[in-house]
């Protein structure tokens, strides 16, 4: 981007001043905008389509933001592994999500329908805390599935918001041994069972408050289990530099889910309303870059700076979106949310890959913009006034 600028700053300096000839300059620069974000959110598109059916693994799925992740990724015709501590839970959202892909069957075209037939849930029991659950879970996948090709440690817990002193010693287990230790053990058996596959595969751990350092007043446990994961993965960076495998982080924002609502204040709740996402919203903007994902060290955010401006330069009009004056949650239950999803979203649109694309490229489409600048200006006949 900064050479692109220089580049157009020359320019706009050989041009000697001349009104038309610095008109030409930027509306070359725009339309090279436009041009390669066009390119570019195609060979997104293009990309998603073919990349075929991944088989995934989504810890704590069988409610909020697992279960909406799953269900985005049977959308793309995926094979998902649905795991959680309760059996009659995991059975009950592989019915659920089941019916979700029958009604989207119904509704689907021609392309969309052949995507969609593809789809395949299963699930298990499993307690991440548990070394011989998370192995039992890793050989149920690979049983089912063949191999796995994304995993994702989305198990957590919070126990609410609250001072230190005040959670007890069963609270504070949990808490670590829910968010630190047994994302440890999962990456560490999809690890030991990708770095054998042809094709290696991803993991990705997610992030939350207190990923970056950052303090978490009334949530200190939780948030030194998510800074410990930022360090896990700065480590595991290093030992599998040569790795077929890839260790990425997922950065979901704060979801509306009973992780985030539990033991909120009337206060958090208003604040809510600003910054908050249904989990539809966030898994529909995290699958589509999990599926594509290449390399390894990659970070995957919902609360991209975009975001977050739009949020606060809004926020007025974002009071009382999720939350009335008194607290009371005004939005509608997920399975209400849900009844319309076979129909609104029965495919990756072109929007969603312009989206993609124009996150972390706009350097490729500044260069564009460039190229093109040149180009018409070197077509427009004679060399530049006042040289």
């Amino acid at each position: 981007m900064m050479s692109s600028g220089v580049v157009l700053a020359v320019g706009f300096q050989l041009s000697g001043g001349d009104s038309q000839t610095d008109a030409l300059i930027w509306y070359s620069w725009l339309g090279g905008v436009i041009i390669g974000t066009m390119l570019g959110a195609n060979s997104v598109l293009e990309e998603h389509c073919k990349a075929g059916p991944r088989n995934v693994v989504i810890t704590g799925s069988t409610r909020g933001l697992g279960k909406a992740l799953a269900r985005e990724f049977l959308l793309s015709g995926d094979h998902v592994v649905i795991a959680s501590r309760s059996p009659d839970s995991v059975l009950q959202t592989i019915n659920e999500l089941e019916e979700n892909i029958q009604e989207g069957l119904s509704v689907a075209k021609k392309k969309q329908r052949e995507t969609l037939l593809q789809a395949k849930v299963v699930g298990t029991s499993c307690d991440v805390c548990k070394p011989e659950d998370v192995k039992k879970l890793v050989n149920f996948a690979v049983g089912e599935l063949g191999s796995i090709d994304i995993w994702i440690n989305n198990a957590g817990t919070n126990k609410g918001f609250r001072p230190l002193v005040n959670f007890s010693d069963e609270d504070i287990t949990q808490i670590v041994s829910t968010n630190l230790v047994g994302s440890l053990l999962c990456t560490r058996e999809a690890m030991d069972v990708m770095q054998y596959q042809e094709k290696g595969g991803h993991v990705f751990n997610m992030d939350g408050a207190g990923s970056g350092g950052s303090s978490t007043p009334l949530t200190a446990v939780y948030g030194s289990t998510k800074c410990g994961l930022r360090q896990f993965q700065a480590s595991l960076m290093k030992e599998s530099r040569r790795s077929k495998v890839g260790v990425h982080t997922a950065s979901p924002g704060m979801v509306l889910t009973d992780l985030l609502l539990s033991g909120s204040s009337l206060q958090n709740k208003q604040m809510f309303n600003i910054i908050c996402e249904l989990p539809e919203t966030v898994a529909r903007t995290l699958v589509p870059r999990m599926r594509v994902v290449k390399g390894s060290g990659k970070a995957v955010n919902y609360l991209t700076p975009p975001r977050i401006l739009l949020a606060l330069v809004t926020a007025w009009v974002r009071r009382g979106r999720w939350f009335d004056e008194e607290g009371r949650a005004v939005y509608a239950a997920e399975a209400d949310r849900i009844r319309n999803w076979a129909e609104s979203r029965t495919r990756f649109s072109f929007t969603d890959a312009m989206e993609m694309y124009t996150e972390n490229t706009w350097v490729s489409v500044f260069s564009l913009s460039v190229v093109c600048a040149f180009i018409m200006l070197s077509s427009s006949g004679g060399p530049f006034p006042g040289t």
